[in-house]
Formats: C-alpha cells, sequence, structure tokens
C-alpha cells in the first residue's frame, strides 16, 4: 500500500492505493508528523485532486478500489453519478437505489465513503436541503457544494 499527503485548502488529504486502485483519501486536521514526496502510483490522484480544488477539474478520472460490503459498494457507486455542481437528497439517493426504506442505511453507507471528494458523499443533502451528515464536518461539506457552485457566493469586501 502507498501512502501520499497533499495540502488541500480544507486540510492534509492522505491518499492510499495500490496497483488495483486509491483504497482511501481521508482529510486530516494537521499536516502528519511525517510527509514524504509522491510515490509514481499515486502522482495521478494528487494532480487531479489539485486541479479539483484549482477549479479546473469536475470529473475524476482514476481506478478506484474502495473497501467496503457489497450494499456500500453499490452506494458509493451512486454517488459518482451525481455531477459537479448538482445534490440529491438522502431519500431521493434511496429511491435511486431501488428502496426508500433503505435510508437509513444509504445514510450509514455514505458516511462510510472511504475516497473523500473522488466519491462525492458531500453532494448529498437533507431532504428539505439542509446540510446534514459529513464525516469530514458540515464546515468542509459548505466549502465543498460552495466550490461546486456554479453561482459562487462573493464577498461583499475585496482583498
Amino acid at each position: 500500500m502507498e501512502e501520499a499527503v497533499i495540502e488541500t485548502p480544507l486540510g492534509w488529504a492522505k491518499i492510499e492505493g495500490d496497483l488495483e486502485g486509491l483504497r482511501s483519501i481521508t482529510i486530516l486536521d494537521h499536516k502528519p508528523a511525517e510527509t514524504t514526496d509522491i510515490p509514481e502510483l499515486l502522482e495521478d490522484a494528487a494532480y487531479q485532486l489539485k486541479e479539483y480544488f484549482d477549479g479546473t477539474r469536475k470529473v475524476f478520472d482514476l481506478e478506484l478500489n474502495p473497501q467496503g460490503t457489497d450494499f456500500q459498494r453499490r452506494v458509493w457507486q451512486e454517488l459518482r453519478t451525481i455531477r459537479y455542481g448538482q445534490q440529491i437528497s438522502y431519500l431521493d439517493l434511496s429511491k435511486k437505489l431501488g428502496d426508500v426504506k433503505a435510508i437509513r442505511a444509504v445514510a450509514a453507507a455514505n458516511g462510510k465513503n472511504p475516497l473523500w471528494i473522488i466519491i462525492p458523499c458531500h453532494r448529498v443533502v437533507g431532504s428539505n436541503g439542509d446540510l446534514v451528515g459529513y464525516a469530514g464536518g458540515l464546515h468542509r461539506k459548505k466549502w465543498l457544494l460552495n466550490h461546486e457552485s456554479p453561482a459562487k457566493q462573493g464577498s461583499l469586501f475585496p482583498n
């Protein structure tokens, strides 16, 4: 398993993967004590994440290998169909998966997503549009949704 850490506007992202694909991307609040150069195997993932944060990438083209149950992998695959700048509710996600009663299980699988941003779990909101349930913190979810919004909110006070 190869590992890399990159800096993002939302903290440090730890990328893990092997020849079969990316296993996880997690957000860290603090830079790890030891960071090394980015292994060749993870260079493309690091580059595509940088492009995403720079606002020049909307779709990722990476080999993924997240580890989870069959149900979790179904949910994660469905999450990948939510396009950049769009949002759906947990209820709508449950309906797309064919079982409206599975909303809690869908939300739990969403929360276990091991590939932060690449599998866009941040694009799932409450039925009334509220920002709910984000393992990385609601402040990060809000930032990501604003980053992807076609009508970004500007500041009243220029720098």
